[in-house]
Protein backbone atom coordinates (compact mmCIF):
# COMPACT_ATOMS: atom_id res chain seq x y z
CA UNK A 1 0.00 0.00 0.00
CA UNK A 2 3.19 1.88 0.41
CA UNK A 3 4.66 4.11 3.09
CA UNK A 4 2.84 4.50 6.37
CA UNK A 5 3.58 8.28 7.01
CA UNK A 6 1.14 10.84 5.99
CA UNK A 7 2.52 14.08 3.90
CA UNK A 8 3.18 16.28 7.09
CA UNK A 9 5.49 13.54 8.14
CA UNK A 10 2.93 12.27 11.19
CA UNK A 11 2.89 8.29 11.43
CA UNK A 12 0.09 6.31 10.78
CA UNK A 13 -0.85 2.92 10.97
CA UNK A 14 -1.57 1.60 7.28
CA UNK A 15 -5.47 0.14 6.73
CA UNK A 16 -7.20 2.03 9.15
CA UNK A 17 -6.16 5.19 8.00
CA UNK A 18 -6.20 4.23 4.02
CA UNK A 19 -9.69 6.53 3.33
CA UNK A 20 -7.85 9.90 5.31
CA UNK A 21 -4.47 9.54 3.25
CA UNK A 22 -6.50 9.35 0.20
CA UNK A 23 -8.50 12.59 1.67
CA UNK A 24 -5.06 14.43 1.61
CA UNK A 25 -3.91 12.99 -1.82
CA UNK A 26 -7.41 14.81 -3.55
CA UNK A 27 -6.46 17.71 -1.46
CA UNK A 28 -3.14 18.02 -3.01
CA UNK A 29 -4.39 17.20 -6.61
CA UNK A 30 -6.49 20.21 -6.14
CA UNK A 31 -4.11 22.26 -4.91
CA UNK A 32 -1.41 21.62 -7.78
CA UNK A 33 -3.95 21.66 -10.18
CA UNK A 34 -4.71 25.20 -9.17
CA UNK A 35 -1.18 26.16 -7.94
CA UNK A 36 1.72 27.79 -9.99
CA UNK A 37 2.99 23.99 -10.25
CA UNK A 38 0.99 22.29 -12.31
CA UNK A 39 1.83 22.90 -16.04
CA UNK A 40 -1.61 23.65 -18.30
CA UNK A 41 -1.43 19.70 -18.87
CA UNK A 42 -1.95 19.38 -15.34
CA UNK A 43 1.33 17.78 -14.88
CA UNK A 44 2.55 18.01 -10.89
CA UNK A 45 5.66 20.45 -10.61
CA UNK A 46 8.94 19.59 -11.79
CA UNK A 47 12.08 20.56 -10.28
CA UNK A 48 14.42 21.73 -12.48
CA UNK A 49 17.69 21.77 -10.48
CA UNK A 50 17.56 17.81 -9.33
CA UNK A 51 20.04 16.90 -6.33
CA UNK A 52 22.86 14.37 -7.79
CA UNK A 53 25.21 15.22 -5.04
CA UNK A 54 25.48 11.26 -3.39
CA UNK A 55 27.73 12.90 -0.58
CA UNK A 56 24.69 14.33 0.74
CA UNK A 57 23.23 11.05 1.34
CA UNK A 58 21.67 9.76 4.48
CA UNK A 59 22.74 6.74 3.89
CA UNK A 60 25.23 4.34 1.61
CA UNK A 61 22.67 1.60 0.44
CA UNK A 62 23.55 -2.29 1.05
CA UNK A 63 22.06 -4.26 -1.75
CA UNK A 64 22.25 -8.29 -2.27
CA UNK A 65 21.55 -9.03 -6.26
CA UNK A 66 20.69 -12.49 -6.95
CA UNK A 67 20.53 -14.03 -10.01
CA UNK A 68 22.76 -15.13 -13.33
CA UNK A 69 26.54 -14.85 -13.19
CA UNK A 70 28.20 -14.73 -16.42
CA UNK A 71 31.17 -15.05 -18.65
CA UNK A 72 30.47 -12.33 -21.78
CA UNK A 73 32.22 -12.72 -25.07
CA UNK A 74 30.79 -9.67 -26.93
CA UNK A 75 31.50 -10.06 -31.01
CA UNK A 76 30.67 -6.77 -32.94
CA UNK A 77 30.53 -7.21 -37.08
CA UNK A 78 29.58 -4.98 -39.56
CA UNK A 79 27.04 -6.93 -40.82
CA UNK A 80 25.20 -10.38 -39.23
CA UNK A 81 26.11 -13.09 -41.92
CA UNK A 82 23.30 -15.56 -44.27
CA UNK A 83 23.02 -18.87 -43.22
CA UNK A 84 26.01 -20.41 -44.28
CA UNK A 85 27.52 -17.03 -44.69
CA UNK A 86 30.71 -15.71 -43.03
CA UNK A 87 31.96 -12.28 -41.94
CA UNK A 88 34.89 -10.48 -40.22
CA UNK A 89 34.99 -9.97 -37.00
CA UNK A 90 35.79 -5.88 -36.14
CA UNK A 91 36.04 -6.55 -32.34
CA UNK A 92 35.95 -9.40 -29.92
CA UNK A 93 35.68 -8.23 -25.82
CA UNK A 94 35.71 -10.57 -22.69
CA UNK A 95 34.45 -9.57 -19.46
CA UNK A 96 31.71 -10.77 -16.84
CA UNK A 97 28.35 -10.36 -17.03
CA UNK A 98 24.66 -11.78 -16.37
CA UNK A 99 22.36 -9.59 -14.53
CA UNK A 100 23.06 -9.66 -10.98
CA UNK A 101 26.45 -8.96 -11.50
CA UNK A 102 26.11 -6.41 -14.03
CA UNK A 103 23.59 -4.33 -11.37
CA UNK A 104 25.95 -5.71 -8.66
CA UNK A 105 29.09 -3.77 -9.93
CA UNK A 106 27.01 -0.98 -11.29
CA UNK A 107 25.90 -0.15 -7.77
CA UNK A 108 29.20 0.03 -6.19
CA UNK A 109 30.65 2.49 -9.38
CA UNK A 110 27.66 4.88 -7.71
CA UNK A 111 29.16 4.52 -4.00
CA UNK A 112 26.60 1.49 -2.87
CA UNK A 113 28.15 -1.82 -1.21
CA UNK A 114 26.76 -5.10 -3.11
CA UNK A 115 26.71 -8.49 -2.53
CA UNK A 116 25.97 -11.00 -5.39
CA UNK A 117 24.26 -14.29 -4.69
CA UNK A 118 24.29 -16.65 -7.84
CA UNK A 119 26.29 -19.70 -9.00
CA UNK A 120 29.51 -20.41 -11.28
CA UNK A 121 31.04 -23.43 -12.42
CA UNK A 122 34.48 -24.47 -11.15
CA UNK A 123 36.19 -23.88 -14.26
CA UNK A 124 38.54 -20.85 -15.50
CA UNK A 125 35.53 -18.62 -16.68
CA UNK A 126 33.92 -19.04 -13.26
CA UNK A 127 37.08 -17.83 -11.80
CA UNK A 128 37.58 -14.79 -14.17
CA UNK A 129 34.16 -13.83 -13.34
CA UNK A 130 34.49 -13.86 -9.34
CA UNK A 131 37.84 -12.09 -9.63
CA UNK A 132 36.49 -9.26 -11.82
CA UNK A 133 33.39 -9.70 -9.40
CA UNK A 134 36.04 -8.60 -6.14
CA UNK A 135 38.54 -6.25 -8.04
CA UNK A 136 35.53 -4.26 -8.71
CA UNK A 137 34.18 -4.18 -4.85
CA UNK A 138 31.69 -6.77 -5.03
CA UNK A 139 31.13 -9.14 -2.42
CA UNK A 140 31.11 -12.51 -3.95
CA UNK A 141 31.52 -14.50 -0.64
CA UNK A 142 28.12 -15.78 -1.36
CA UNK A 143 28.84 -17.36 -4.74
CA UNK A 144 28.18 -21.20 -5.29
CA UNK A 145 30.41 -22.87 -6.93
CA UNK A 146 28.97 -25.65 -9.19
CA UNK A 147 32.50 -28.30 -9.63
CA UNK A 148 30.10 -30.16 -12.10
CA UNK A 149 28.79 -27.84 -14.20
CA UNK A 150 30.62 -25.36 -16.72
CA UNK A 151 29.67 -21.74 -15.73
CA UNK A 152 27.52 -20.14 -18.11
CA UNK A 153 28.64 -18.29 -21.29
CA UNK A 154 27.11 -15.27 -23.08
CA UNK A 155 28.07 -14.67 -27.09
CA UNK A 156 26.58 -11.09 -28.20
CA UNK A 157 27.09 -10.67 -31.56
CA UNK A 158 26.43 -6.98 -32.52
CA UNK A 159 26.08 -5.63 -36.17
CA UNK A 160 26.78 -2.03 -37.35
CA UNK A 161 23.21 -1.02 -37.02
CA UNK A 162 22.97 -2.26 -33.15
CA UNK A 163 21.08 -5.38 -34.05
CA UNK A 164 21.71 -8.28 -31.76
CA UNK A 165 22.30 -11.84 -31.81
CA UNK A 166 22.54 -13.94 -28.36
CA UNK A 167 24.00 -17.29 -28.22
CA UNK A 168 24.05 -18.75 -24.54
CA UNK A 169 24.03 -21.98 -22.56
CA UNK A 170 22.51 -22.43 -19.04
CA UNK A 171 25.82 -23.94 -17.57
CA UNK A 172 25.73 -23.29 -13.88
CA UNK A 173 24.03 -19.82 -13.50
CA UNK A 174 20.84 -21.47 -12.16
CA UNK A 175 22.50 -23.90 -9.76
CA UNK A 176 21.66 -21.89 -6.55
CA UNK A 177 18.40 -22.36 -4.30
CA UNK A 178 17.45 -19.80 -2.01
CA UNK A 179 18.77 -21.93 1.33
CA UNK A 180 22.71 -21.63 0.24
CA UNK A 181 22.07 -18.08 0.92
CA UNK A 182 23.54 -16.94 4.62
CA UNK A 183 20.00 -15.55 6.29
CA UNK A 184 22.50 -13.18 8.53
CA UNK A 185 23.70 -11.40 5.12
CA UNK A 186 19.85 -10.80 3.71
CA UNK A 187 18.66 -9.55 7.12
CA UNK A 188 21.66 -7.07 6.72
CA UNK A 189 20.89 -5.28 3.40
CA UNK A 190 18.75 -2.43 2.89
CA UNK A 191 17.30 -3.77 -0.57
CA UNK A 192 17.03 -7.47 -2.17
CA UNK A 193 17.53 -7.24 -6.51
CA UNK A 194 16.43 -10.39 -7.86
CA UNK A 195 17.02 -11.20 -12.02
CA UNK A 196 16.15 -13.99 -14.14
CA UNK A 197 16.51 -17.78 -12.04
CA UNK A 198 14.24 -20.32 -10.86
CA UNK A 199 11.04 -19.08 -10.28
CA UNK A 200 10.71 -21.20 -6.83
CA UNK A 201 14.35 -19.72 -6.05
CA UNK A 202 13.03 -16.44 -6.81
CA UNK A 203 9.93 -16.72 -4.55
CA UNK A 204 11.72 -17.81 -1.52
CA UNK A 205 13.95 -15.12 -1.67
CA UNK A 206 11.88 -12.07 -1.64
CA UNK A 207 9.77 -14.14 1.05
CA UNK A 208 13.04 -14.39 3.10
CA UNK A 209 13.33 -10.55 2.37
CA UNK A 210 10.12 -9.47 3.11
CA UNK A 211 10.38 -11.58 6.61
CA UNK A 212 13.75 -9.64 7.47
CA UNK A 213 12.26 -6.48 6.47
CA UNK A 214 13.98 -5.88 3.42
CA UNK A 215 13.13 -4.43 0.39
CA UNK A 216 12.68 -5.96 -2.55
CA UNK A 217 12.76 -5.47 -6.59
CA UNK A 218 12.91 -8.17 -9.67
CA UNK A 219 13.90 -7.48 -13.50
CA UNK A 220 12.87 -11.17 -14.88
CA UNK A 221 13.88 -10.29 -17.89
CA UNK A 222 13.31 -12.02 -21.94
CA UNK A 223 11.82 -15.40 -19.95
CA UNK A 224 8.88 -14.10 -18.13
CA UNK A 225 6.95 -15.54 -20.36
CA UNK A 226 8.02 -19.08 -20.36
CA UNK A 227 8.37 -19.57 -16.33
CA UNK A 228 6.09 -19.30 -13.48
CA UNK A 229 7.17 -16.08 -11.59
CA UNK A 230 3.98 -15.04 -10.56
CA UNK A 231 4.39 -15.62 -6.56
CA UNK A 232 8.09 -13.79 -7.14
CA UNK A 233 6.33 -10.96 -8.95
CA UNK A 234 3.43 -10.37 -6.23
CA UNK A 235 6.06 -10.60 -3.27
CA UNK A 236 8.17 -7.61 -4.66
CA UNK A 237 7.91 -4.02 -4.22
CA UNK A 238 9.55 -2.98 -7.51
CA UNK A 239 9.86 -4.55 -10.64
CA UNK A 240 12.06 -3.84 -13.86
CA UNK A 241 10.77 -4.41 -17.81
CA UNK A 242 10.79 -3.33 -20.52
CA UNK A 243 7.58 -2.61 -22.61
CA UNK A 244 6.58 -5.83 -24.29
CA UNK A 245 7.10 -7.78 -20.93
CA UNK A 246 4.57 -5.24 -19.52
CA UNK A 247 2.22 -5.96 -21.94
CA UNK A 248 2.83 -9.83 -21.53
CA UNK A 249 2.28 -9.94 -17.81
CA UNK A 250 -0.58 -7.87 -17.61
CA UNK A 251 -2.01 -9.90 -20.75
CA UNK A 252 -1.47 -13.25 -18.58
CA UNK A 253 -1.34 -12.35 -14.93
CA UNK A 254 -3.86 -10.43 -12.57
CA UNK A 255 -0.38 -7.36 -12.44
CA UNK A 256 -0.87 -4.72 -14.50
CA UNK A 257 2.26 -2.99 -14.53
CA UNK A 258 0.83 0.17 -16.78
CA UNK A 259 -1.66 0.50 -13.89
CA UNK A 260 -0.45 -1.19 -10.95
CA UNK A 261 -2.43 -1.08 -7.77
CA UNK A 262 -0.21 -1.99 -5.28
CA UNK A 263 3.39 -1.64 -6.58
CA UNK A 264 6.03 0.34 -8.52
CA UNK A 265 6.83 0.06 -11.77
CA UNK A 266 9.43 0.95 -13.66
CA UNK A 267 9.24 0.43 -17.87
CA UNK A 268 12.42 1.08 -20.16
CA UNK A 269 11.20 2.10 -23.75
CA UNK A 270 14.33 1.85 -24.90
CA UNK A 271 15.35 4.99 -27.17
CA UNK A 272 12.18 6.80 -25.48
CA UNK A 273 13.63 6.82 -22.39
CA UNK A 274 11.54 4.96 -19.18
CA UNK A 275 8.25 5.32 -17.28
CA UNK A 276 7.71 5.10 -13.64
CA UNK A 277 4.12 3.80 -13.05
CA UNK A 278 2.81 3.80 -9.46
CA UNK A 279 -0.89 3.57 -8.11
CA UNK A 280 -1.09 7.41 -7.73
CA UNK A 281 0.35 8.53 -10.95
CA UNK A 282 3.45 8.31 -13.21
CA UNK A 283 6.93 9.78 -14.04
CA UNK A 284 8.57 9.97 -17.43
CA UNK A 285 11.51 11.17 -19.14
CA UNK A 286 12.77 10.43 -22.99
CA UNK A 287 16.03 9.82 -22.33
CA UNK A 288 19.14 10.74 -23.99
CA UNK A 289 20.29 11.74 -27.53
CA UNK A 290 23.16 9.29 -28.17
CA UNK A 291 24.86 7.27 -30.53
CA UNK A 292 24.04 3.58 -29.39
CA UNK A 293 27.21 1.03 -29.86
CA UNK A 294 25.73 -1.93 -28.12
CA UNK A 295 22.50 -2.00 -26.26
CA UNK A 296 23.27 -5.40 -24.31
CA UNK A 297 23.32 -4.27 -20.47
CA UNK A 298 21.09 -1.12 -20.78
CA UNK A 299 18.57 -2.07 -18.81
CA UNK A 300 21.17 -3.56 -16.00
CA UNK A 301 22.78 -0.20 -15.97
CA UNK A 302 19.12 1.68 -15.60
CA UNK A 303 18.11 -0.75 -12.69
CA UNK A 304 21.28 0.19 -10.95
CA UNK A 305 21.48 3.64 -11.36
CA UNK A 306 17.09 4.00 -10.51
CA UNK A 307 18.50 1.78 -7.27
CA UNK A 308 21.61 3.82 -6.61
CA UNK A 309 19.57 6.96 -6.47
CA UNK A 310 16.43 5.78 -5.06
CA UNK A 311 17.48 3.38 -1.72
CA UNK A 312 20.09 6.65 -0.70
CA UNK A 313 16.60 8.87 0.00
CA UNK A 314 14.62 7.58 3.13
CA UNK A 315 11.89 9.77 1.93
CA UNK A 316 11.49 6.45 -0.76
CA UNK A 317 12.53 3.67 0.86
CA UNK A 318 11.97 4.46 4.51
CA UNK A 319 8.98 2.56 5.04
CA UNK A 320 8.84 0.73 1.77
CA UNK A 321 8.98 2.07 -1.71
CA UNK A 322 7.14 5.49 -2.23
CA UNK A 323 4.11 5.30 -4.40
CA UNK A 324 4.26 9.54 -4.74
CA UNK A 325 5.21 9.79 -8.68
CA UNK A 326 7.03 13.42 -7.73
CA UNK A 327 10.02 11.28 -5.61
CA UNK A 328 10.85 9.33 -8.57
CA UNK A 329 12.18 12.19 -10.56
CA UNK A 330 16.38 11.96 -9.64
CA UNK A 331 16.42 8.05 -9.52
CA UNK A 332 14.26 8.10 -13.31
CA UNK A 333 16.79 10.85 -14.45
CA UNK A 334 20.04 8.77 -13.11
CA UNK A 335 18.58 5.51 -14.30
CA UNK A 336 18.15 6.83 -18.05
CA UNK A 337 21.74 8.60 -17.98
CA UNK A 338 23.12 5.14 -16.89
CA UNK A 339 21.43 3.08 -19.20
CA UNK A 340 22.69 5.65 -22.47
CA UNK A 341 26.18 5.25 -20.68
CA UNK A 342 25.51 1.49 -21.16
CA UNK A 343 24.68 1.85 -24.91
CA UNK A 344 28.23 3.72 -25.61
CA UNK A 345 30.04 0.86 -23.69
CA UNK A 346 31.34 -2.15 -25.99
CA UNK A 347 30.34 -5.12 -23.05
CA UNK A 348 27.53 -5.83 -21.09
CA UNK A 349 29.77 -4.27 -18.41
CA UNK A 350 29.21 -0.05 -18.21
CA UNK A 351 31.72 1.59 -15.68
CA UNK A 352 28.57 3.82 -13.82
CA UNK A 353 30.27 6.65 -11.68
CA UNK A 354 28.67 9.80 -10.45
CA UNK A 355 30.78 11.63 -12.15
CA UNK A 356 30.02 9.94 -15.86
CA UNK A 357 26.36 10.47 -14.75
CA UNK A 358 26.58 14.23 -14.24
CA UNK A 359 28.24 14.45 -17.92
CA UNK A 360 25.79 12.34 -19.57
CA UNK A 361 22.94 14.80 -18.37
CA UNK A 362 25.70 17.67 -19.08
CA UNK A 363 25.19 16.78 -22.46
CA UNK A 364 21.36 17.13 -22.08
CA UNK A 365 21.02 20.25 -19.87
CA UNK A 366 16.96 20.23 -20.97
CA UNK A 367 16.50 16.69 -19.42
CA UNK A 368 14.83 17.83 -16.43
CA UNK A 369 12.30 19.86 -18.32
CA UNK A 370 11.21 17.19 -20.60
CA UNK A 371 10.20 15.21 -17.10
CA UNK A 372 6.23 14.45 -17.40
CA UNK A 373 4.60 13.95 -14.53
CA UNK A 374 0.93 12.78 -14.22
CA UNK A 375 -1.36 12.35 -10.97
Amino acid sequence: MGRTMSRDGSERDGTDDWEEEVAEWDEEVSEWEEGDGATADGDDHVDDDPDLDPDSADRVPKVVSAGHINWDVTIHVEQLPEPDGETRIDLLEQSGGGSAANVAVGLVGLGGQSVVYGSVGGDESGALALRELASAGVDPGQVLVDADAPTSVKYAIVDGSGELLMLANDGANESFTAAELDRDTLAAADHLHLTGQQPGTAAALATAAAEAGTTRSFDPGRRLGDREFEAALHATDLLFLNAPEADALADSTDIDPWEPDDRVVAIKLGEEGATIRTPHGDVSHPGFDIDAVDTVGAGDAFAAGFLGAALRDPDITGDGFSHDPRDYQVPLLVGNACGAIATETVTARADLSWDRVRSMMGESPESDLLIEVRV
